[in-house]
């Protein structure tokens, strides 16, 4: 029997209220003016790696209903950086958004729609209507087939109207680069800069700023051929190709497109891009068709082409894995790439911070790699705002600085109390030390490991460098750090676009603290004792579970701290549980993760279209007697 989606009851939408709106001309909106417009709100920020998915797949349905739909990004930050309102226009104009944006750093509105998770979508009607509200990403379709209906409905009432929405677009931007966002040196002493918000690859002079040529169209795109032609989508990170695997492999850099799931080759004689590693279509975590033929993609060994990939962030060479490191930010996961297969060395593809085997570990967004003289290969892991690094002898993971999902800040000192502010780059000095790209602090820091046999928290962390716009990637120039003498280091800072260079200090550099913080959310509070927890999932019109390929359901649930929930914690198949909270504990953090997958209902068609929806929430909580004793988590309904 095909399932339907159930209509929520009859909600009136509540007022959108914020600090000010981005890409209006200036111009407050209200509900009111989005009266006989379907309306979509898009609760995101912009250092979530799955709310930038969300804003991929939105592109596609704000062009096919063009004339009867506005999407509105409710901006709701995670970090303090993202509720600076010259960071959110920035960041506004990197990823192209183009519908308007209300700036929510209170969160207000993001209370009003009683949001818990980045992203969400709320579904208004033309009459100012909730109708649906959907979190995390892979909603696509089941978007169109909702909003097709709703168009169908509301021409029949007389309700919708036609015409052009309430976007303006921000004055363009001009210069050489363009949210530039690693770089790596070339032989002859040039400097080769992913030049993300051109979509392509820019090659400027020592100076960093006297272009040379670029590689790529400028157009976003997936598509390989010389300099002129090639199409790129975002692209971050950048590698040189070892000189004795040059010839083989038919290209010198290794290119991570982050926004086209894949890898690319460049030939620096020529210029000619080739995609090398993946598929051009995004991994779903749980999906059953990541790979050619059926698989997930978890535990991937096989040909590079064959998998999909989830937003490749950061590459580096290592000489003790004999391959190429990937940092697979979309997914949570490590990678290696040989020039011909892809393997998963580590990340569950569940979002945290949790060291040991790599098959076991958690990793969020890592998003700069370098390996370090000893062969670890050191990790910005972003959204843990975390320094860790992987043992390339046996696969394990380890952490140097960093504390979790939500706690952050601009804190030097013993390593184990230091705080950062998601680093998306990393540097390893001969010396055995190393820098970071503390990008939401505009800094660069230095993690200096502790005596041998000490633990990793044992280590010192300093700030070296203060005052730059979104530094993302580092580029150590040759000899540095040989010595006791200055380093001159080049970073790339995306904000400013431009790559500058700086003399950081001899020794440690100076002690900061700025202060540790938590990500501040409204607390639910929930009731001591049994609680219900209800993931709502209803597969769209026309739509029906897909359960080919084993279930078609998955909820997993852990907690910060553990002894918060007595019972209710681990995996399983149905998305409700019943949860035993510890009052003793009082307060903490519910992880829960939840995946669904759906496919088209037709009988008449043999291979159905099959669409996975997946979220992680983090859910703070306050242990409260006569408290609701059920926590709703709506995934699609």
């Amino acid at each position: 029997m095909t399932a339907t989606s159930p209509r929520l009851p009859r909600v009136r939408a509540s007022e959108l209220q914020g600090r000010g709106w981005l890409n209006t001309g200036d111009r407050t909106l209200a509900l009111e003016d989005f009266r006989g417009r379907l309306l979509v709100l898009d609760f995101w920020t912009f250092c979530c790696i799955n709310c930038l998915h969300v804003l991929d797949e939105l592109r596609e349905v704000e062009e096919r209903f063009r004339d009867v739909l506005v999407v509105v990004g409710v901006h709701s930050p995670k970090f303090v950086h993202e509720a600076d309102p010259v960071a959110l226009a920035a960041a506004v104009e990197r990823y192209e958004v183009h519908h308007p944006v209300l700036d929510d750093p209170e969160l207000v509105t993001w209370s009003a729609y009683t949001a818990r998770a980045w992203p969400t979508l709320v579904v208004i009607d033309p009459e100012g209507y909730v109708v649906a509200q959907m979190a995390g990403e892979g909603h696509r379709h089941n978007l169109e087939v909702l909003l097709a209906d709703l168009v169908a409905e509301h021409d029949a009432k007389g309700t919708l109207h036609r015409g052009d929405g309430p976007y303006v677009p921000p004055a363009p931007t001009a210069g050489t680069l363009r949210f530039p966002a690693k770089a790596v040196p070339l032989p002859g002493g040039s400097l080769l800069v992913a030049d993300a918000g051109h979509h392509a690859l820019t090659e400027v002079a020592a100076d960093g700023s006297t272009l040379l040529r670029r590689i790529g169209s400028g157009e976003r795109g997936l598509l390989d051929g010389g300099p002129d032609e090639a199409r790129f989508s975002e692209p971050n990170g950048l590698a040189l190709v070892p000189d004795h695997m040059r010839e083989a492999l038919g290209y010198d850099v290794l290119v991570a497109d982050t926004v086209n799931h894949a890898l690319r080759g460049v030939r620096l004689a020529d210029g000619r891009v080739t995609t090398v590693a993946g598929t051009g279509e995004q991994l779903m975590v749980g999906a059953a068709d990541n790979v050619r033929g059926g698989g997930t993609g978890a535990g991937y060994d096989g040909p590079a082409r064959d998998v999909r990939l989830s937003s490749p962030w950061d590459v580096v060479w290592s000489d003790a894995l004999g391959a190429f490191v990937v940092a697979m930010a979309g997914n949570h996961t490590l990678w290696t790439f040989d020039g011909t297969r892809l393997r998963h060395v580590a990340g569950t593809m569940n979002e945290g911070l949790l060291d040991g085997p790599g098959a076991d570990a958690w990793l969020a967004q890592p998003s700069g790699l370098s390996v370090g003289p000893d062969g670890r290969v050191w990790v910005a892991d972003s959204e843990t705002s975390a320094l860790r690094w992987l043992d390339p002898a046996d696969g394990t993971l380890h952490t140097a600085v960093g504390e979790g999902l939500f706690d952050f800040g601009h804190r030097d000192g013993r390593a184990d109390q230091a705080r950062m502010q998601h680093p998306l780059g990393v540097a390893a000095l001969p010396d055995g030390s190393v820098l970071v790209a503390d990008t939401y602090n505009g800094a660069v820091r230095r993690y200096v490991p502790p005596p041998t046999g000490e633990p990793a928290g044992a280590g010192e962390v300093t700030t070296v460098a203060r005052d730059l716009a979104e530094p993302s990637g580092l580029v150590v120039l040759a000899g540095a750090g040989a010595g006791d003498g200055a380093l001159d280091v080049l970073v790339v800072e995306s904000a400013a676009h431009r790559v500058t260079r700086v003399a950081l200090p001899a020794g440690a550099g100076q002690v900061v603290d700025g202060g540790a913080h938590r990500t501040q959310r409204p607390v639910t509070d929930l009731a001591p004792g049994e609680v219900l927890l209800d993931v709502v999932f209803t597969p769209a019109a026309g739509q029906k579970y897909d359960d080919r390929y084993g279930p078609s359901t998955r909820l997993q649930v852990s907690s910060t701290p553990p002894g918060l929930l007595l019972d209710g914690s681990g995996d399983d198949v149905p998305l409700t549980r019943t949860l035993r909270l510890d009052p003793t504990v009082g307060e903490g953090v519910l992880h829960v993760t939840a995946h669904a997958a759906s496919c088209d209902a037709d009988p008449a068609v043999e291979y159905p279209a099959c669409h996975l929806n997946a979220q992680d929430w983090g859910v703070p909580v306050r242990v409260v007697e006569g408290a609701p004793a059920t926590l709703t988590l709506p995934l699609h309904g």
